[in-house]
């Protein structure tokens, strides 16, 4: 069985969604502390059009996509979320040519975010992973202020264990950049007794594993 379901603008959507809104734009406001529920939070859908196959527990989105669990939110072009056996949700976001996809997270227990941005994101629910695919690129933001960059071929954050890997490649080129390696610009490491310090510790850079030598 397929249900499909089209909203022509978000000023249109329906109450309950509104009412779900209104309580995630709360939660943005709670202290740091909670963002460890995330995990536990329902999984907010919003699209201009929305198919879904009730057998494979797949979703299909297209247009202004917005996906948000908690203080994780992910928008693009389009789309396909699904939802395995135990509930776990896994979701992979495109954007159109010359556009990207977007996710943003919040750190645990410091006023900071990561933002990620790339031609294809896959978001991985159950062991929390997202990994940004093609021309990727990712910071982390204390408010406005840019804190660290790192842009890379393909980028993959665990936001359980806050590190992150990166690698290189052809989709990582550009004409500052001809050889696509990953770059990342890192700020100093903060005193923590120094007073007004209130951003975290940089994240943990893993290199992406090594290819396995062919015989």
């Amino acid at each position: 069985m397929t249900a499909s379901l089209t909203t022509s603008s978000r000023r249109h959507a329906a109450p309950a969604l509104l009412a779900t809104a209104m309580a995630i734009g709360l939660l943005l406001a709670q202290p740091a502390l909670a963002e460890r529920a995330d995990r536990d939070k329902p999984m907010v859908l919003e699209a201009d059009n929305a198919s879904y196959d009730d057998v494979k527990q797949i979703y299909t989105l297209t247009g202004n996509v917005v996906l948000t669990k908690g203080t994780m939110i992910l928008k693009s072009d389009a789309a396909e979320l699904r939802t395995d056996p135990e509930g776990y949700q896994f979701a992979v976001a495109t954007a159109k040519a010359g556009k990207q996809a977007y996710i943003r997270q919040k750190r645990e227990g410091v006023d900071e975010y990561i933002d990620g941005w790339g031609d294809r994101i896959e978001y991985d629910g159950k062991q929390e992973l997202s990994k940004l695919i093609g021309n990727a690129r990712m910071a982390r933001l204390q408010g406005a202020k840019m804190l660290d960059e790192i842009r890379g071929a393909v980028l993959t954050y665990d936001s359980r264990k806050e590190f992150y890997t990166a690698a290189g490649g052809s989709d990582n080129t550009s004409a500052a950049n001809p050889s696509g390696r990953v770059r990342a610009v890192l700020s100093p490491r903060q005193n923590p007794n120094a007073q007004g310090s209130g951003s975290g510790s940089p994240l943990d850079l893993k290199p992406a594993p090594a290819p396995a030598n062919k015989p």
